[in-house]
């Protein structure tokens, strides 16, 4: 696999990391360098350990991920998804801002189960290239909800809501196919 297909692999499966840090982003009146890195970190982490996974527990447990996997990505996204949508129509609603790892580590599984897959490279370039690339478009992503969320807080979480729940979605019909 060269180079450019293993960047091409990692900004792909950065998107869905991409889109939930946007709508972190949105749950932050103020955006810190901490918000950015912390998105960042747990995102570009689980990409960059899934494949790892993939990689060197090969068959033993693909298809009982291949079964399960997009279930648990579509409840955690679609659950996160609706809650977003009902807080976005409450009058003095409370943002949730929280970046702990209570809240990230449902995500970051979610976004990242996807990245199970074994692949045909070598591992530790293609784990830190995806990693590396999930980390630097989750961070963007953090910014690029702040700026929406300062002028269309309610819409934009709606809309953050709804894309949420559409990638569980996608995730959950992609295993069918």
């Amino acid at each position: 696999m060269s180079l450019f297909d293993l960047i091409m692999i990692g900004i792909s499966l950065s998107m869905d990391a991409f889109a939930v840090s946007i709508c972190k982003g949105l749950s932050v009146r103020k955006v810190q360098l901490s918000h950015a890195l912390i998105c960042g970190a747990w995102f570009g982490a689980f990409q960059a350990i899934m494949p790892s996974f993939g990689y060197f527990l090969g068959s033993r447990f693909e298809h009982l991920l291949n079964s399960v996997g997009p279930w648990v990505a579509f409840i955690l996204l679609a659950v996160i998804g609706v809650n977003m949508v009902r807080e976005s129509f409450g009058g003095d609603e409370t943002v949730d801002n929280d970046f702990s790892a209570k809240a990230m580590l449902p995500l970051a599984v979610a976004t990242s189960i996807d990245a199970f897959a074994a692949m045909e490279a070598n591992i530790v370039v293609a784990a830190l290239l995806i990693g590396c690339t999930t980390f630097t478009l989750s961070a963007i992503g953090v910014k690029v909800g702040v700026v929406f969320g300062d002028k269309y807080r309610a819409v934009s979480e709606r809309i953050g809501g709804l894309v949420l729940i559409l990638i569980g979605l996608k995730t959950l019909i992609q295993s069918f196919l």
